[in-house]
């Protein structure tokens, strides 16, 4: 697999996902695009490992089959390597945005789809707590109509002022107006109702492509070793 290939199909599903955006229908599409391309990154670490620490599977090689053909051949640097793949993944997804990738990953490898997606008023520049507010619109086939989209919007922009300048008033924030108001894509999952699908995948991206140099540079290392 050429991984530095799947970061540009990577890359190109995110500029999609950011251009749709708050259009669920296709940011759902792209976002399951992009949800692929990482596992397919990850994949692609392990067939590097399987490669260069002489570990055959047979098949797709994956983390599971890499540890388990490294565990019965005592193969102590490819073991070494999966251990410490495995504590720098989890330190890697300890922040908010991180976990929150590594959940629809999770999700979208049991199930092949995702949650329902959900669209929402915010700040543009968000502060901690900040209040959002979902837009309700009418699909069809799935699809929305931005154009109705733009007029709910409107309607629910005085009642969105009024309730995030009071929290921002009460915490010494400055005032939200009307020009600063963005919709955007989140989607329906417990403990993550708040985050900002774009925006998270945006910060994973980075996220990603760190966690495949420091495994590189890993796996060269041990199996020279």
């Amino acid at each position: 697999m050429d991984i530095d290939l799947k970061f540009t199909e990577c890359n190109y599903n995110l500029n999609q996902i950011k251009h749709f955006n708050p259009d669920s229908f296709y940011v759902n599409h792209f976002v399951q695009e992009f949800l692929q391309d990482v596992m397919d990154v990850y994949d692609g670490i392990f067939e590097e490992a399987c490669r260069d620490f002489g570990i055959f599977v047979l098949g797709k090689p994956t983390k599971t089959k890499f540890e388990k053909k490294a565990k019965e051949k005592n193969d102590k640097s490819a073991i070494e390597f999966f251990t410490w793949f495995e504590e720098n993944y989890k330190n890697e997804h300890n922040s908010p945005y991180p976990k929150f990738i590594d959940k629809m990953v999770s999700v979208f490898k049991k199930s092949g789809e995702l949650p329902k997606f959900t669209i929402k008023m915010l700040a543009k520049d968000r502060y901690k707590d900040d209040f959002v507010q979902e837009i309700k619109v009418r699909r069809n086939n799935k699809k929305i109509s931005l154009e109705e989209l733009q007029v709910e919007i409107t309607r629910q922009t005085p009642i969105f002022l009024q309730i995030i300048n009071q929290k921002r008033t009460e915490n010494s924030e400055p005032k939200v107006s009307e020009k600063q108001i963005v919709a955007s894509t989140f989607l329906e999952m417990s403990n993550y109702e708040d985050i900002e699908i774009p925006y998270a995948c945006e910060i994973y991206f980075p996220v990603l492509k760190r966690i495949v140099a420091e495994s590189k540079g890993k796996i060269k290392k041990l199996s020279k070793s």
